[in-house]
């Protein structure tokens, strides 16, 4: 953000303003989906990773959930990583995706929420979550240490959505 205001002249409490208005503008996530194949069971992957906003003692957990054949986030949270957490990236999964074959890790939490028959855990060898890794891990390129990190969180996945994600099939 530092790079930001220097290069436009800005004030940090006006980028944060503009950052805020950009986010809040966005349609639903739902809006960048592409349609559900009615035949077809969907597959989700879902992962959560540990960043922290500012300081490394300000850690956050990044829910996500990722078709796994478009490659699209169908839903995301932030915060702890308890079951709560988890509850609330389930209760933002789209309906057309509630009735998925979700790959996880064993992380109980998983286990308290997602309905068993849908949930598949795997450990990282088995590469039943290897597209929701590989996220990850651009996700923590493009936002490290981003104070706003929800906020610029949000602003990536639409980008991601609408504009970075590779064709398909």
């Amino acid at each position: 953000m530092r790079g930001i205001e220097r290069a436009f002249g800005v004030s940090r409490r006006t980028l944060s303003a503009w950052l805020k208005e950009q986010a809040n503008d966005l349609p639903p996530l739902e809006e960048t989906l592409q349609p559900v194949e009615c035949k077809k069971i969907p597959v989700l992957e879902v992962d959560e990773l540990r960043s922290f906003v500012f300081r490394r003692k300000d850690k956050v957990w990044v829910w996500i959930a990722m078709n796994r054949e478009t490659r699209e986030i169908v839903a995301s949270a932030c915060g702890d990583r308890t079951e709560n957490t988890c509850r609330i990236l389930w209760d933002r999964v789209p309906s057309a995706y509630k009735e998925a074959i979700v790959f996880s890790d064993y992380w109980s939490a998983y286990r308290a929420v997602i309905p068993g028959e849908q949930q598949r855990p795997v450990g990282k060898e088995m590469g039943e979550t290897a597209h929701i890794e590989r996220w990850n891990n651009t996700l923590r390129q493009q936002l490290a240490r981003v104070k706003m990190y929800e906020i610029c969180l949000k602003l990536f996945i639409h980008r991601y959505n609408t504009e970075l994600l590779p064709i398909v099939g």
